[in-house]
């Protein structure tokens, strides 16, 4: 199974005015993540299910991807939510079982979250545990990095848990897709 983990693109800036769930993007956001999702099209990327953050600016990402023809469904899920729960959308992969078919699958959602999804699919725990482990925690241990309506592309095996077996083979922020 493929897995793309996609940040929501550029969102009004927080303020007490808007509640964090209702900020939307930007004009500028939507005209970038359009761009990337017209060029991840070209590529010939398809997904069969966007789920997505139910956050504004991630259904509206997750909406333009659709729009552009990279899926024809959208579902939203709570563990996409800001500090959402990995374990329990990994209990909902397995349940769908999704992962003993060849199927791409697009989760739209936030940062630090999308990151250490995929540090925890790759390595089996987040980078900043794995230095303190080894005795070299330094600020140069940071999570990958998802810039705004930046990619990372995981292939998860087919059987098993993916934790820690899963393999990293697209990590692309939007300037290299532009």
């Amino acid at each position: 199974m493929e897995l793309y983990l996609i940040r929501h693109g550029i969102a009004e800036e927080r303020s007490p005015d808007v509640e964090d769930e209702k900020r939307e993007l930007t004009a500028k956001g939507r005209e970038k993540t359009q761009q990337i999702a017209k060029r991840l099209y070209e590529l010939g990327l398809r997904f069969e299910l966007i789920l997505t953050s139910p956050l504004a600016r991630a259904r509206q990402t997750a909406e333009i991807l659709q729009t552009c023809g990279l899926s024809s469904q959208i579902k939203e899920s709570s563990h996409l939510s800001p500090e959402g729960d990995f374990r329990l959308w990994l209990s909902w992969l397995e349940q769908k079982q999704m992962l003993a078919t060849d199927t791409q699958l697009a989760l739209v959602g936030h940062e630090p979250d999308l990151g250490q999804w995929a540090e925890m699919l790759i390595w089996g725990k987040l980078k900043q545990e794995l230095a303190f482990a080894e005795n070299s925690l330094d600020d140069d241990s940071a999570a990958l990095v998802l810039k705004k309506a930046g990619i990372i592309g995981i292939n998860l095996p087919k059987v098993n848990s993916p934790v820690g077996r899963s393999q990293l083979f697209w990590l692309a922020p939007p300037k290299f897709l532009l």
